[in-house]
């Protein structure tokens, strides 16, 4: 399946290069995904192509008007189209919610800017999504990161066809980090790759991974720990 997505925000050129590179840049010129990008000042009804105004009731800063934003979505909006607005008021994306979006067909991703969004326009938006609890100074490098991590489920993207289901949040299914791993030299700087990897035994190198990787998560993320023992 070939995955649509078509980015909505007033600053296209920030996408310039990230898209272009690497594993995403590959899968871009395969066609396994097609990635657009819209400029919100193109639906502005003005002759200065202003998408902001004060916000009612007073505050610091602009808002986005909700004619140009919904013009917007609605340009590239189809039946199959699921709508996300990137706002630090979102649910928290994580590894269970990047492989839920990778198997929209169409995604279109809504970048929030100055203060946000007039209220009235995120009708037309399916859900809000945040990458943390904090504030960017707009929803640019959030979509970026969405779409980093959801083409990672997208069947052909990775070389190894079960490679995202080893990484990190994804192992045993259990919401872990990854193992630690080792390439050549078996000694650098002498450091020794562990044996238990050098010994052939597939059986014990599964329970070595598996125990490596539930130590760091319960020294690092705690509270991924504490969650996988509910889940059990």
């Amino acid at each position: 399946m070939k995955q649509k997505i078509d980015i909505l925000s007033l600053f296209p050129g920030y996408f310039k290069g990230p898209f272009d590179e690497s594993i995403i840049g590959l899968a871009r010129k395969n066609g396994i995904i097609d990635i657009q990008l819209i400029d919100i000042r193109q639906f502005a009804d003005n002759r200065y192509r202003r998408v902001d105004d004060r916000p009612y009731g007073g505050g610091p800063g602009m808002v986005m008007m909700p004619k140009p934003v919904v013009n917007a979505i609605r340009s590239v909006k189809q039946q199959k189209s699921h709508v996300v607005y990137l706002s630090p008021q979102g649910t928290i994306l994580d590894a269970k919610k990047a492989r839920e979006l990778a198997q929209y067909e169409h995604l279109i991703l809504l970048c929030g800017h100055y203060e946000g969004i007039d209220e009235r326009a995120l009708s037309e938006v399916d859900e809000e999504i945040s990458i943390g609890d904090y504030v960017l100074t707009n929803g640019c490098l959030p979509a970026i990161v969405l779409i980093d991590a959801v083409v990672r489920f997208i069947p052909g993207v990775l070389g190894h066809a079960g490679a995202a289901d080893e990484d990190s949040f994804e192992a045993a299914k259990e919401g872990m980090f990854d193992c630690p791993h080792y390439t050549r030299p078996e000694v650098f700087e002498e450091k020794s790759v562990p044996d238990v990897l050098l010994s052939g035994n597939h059986k014990k190198i599964i329970e070595w991974r598996h125990e490596q990787a539930k130590k760091k998560t319960s020294r690092v993320r705690p509270d991924l720990s504490k969650k996988g023992k509910r889940d059990e």
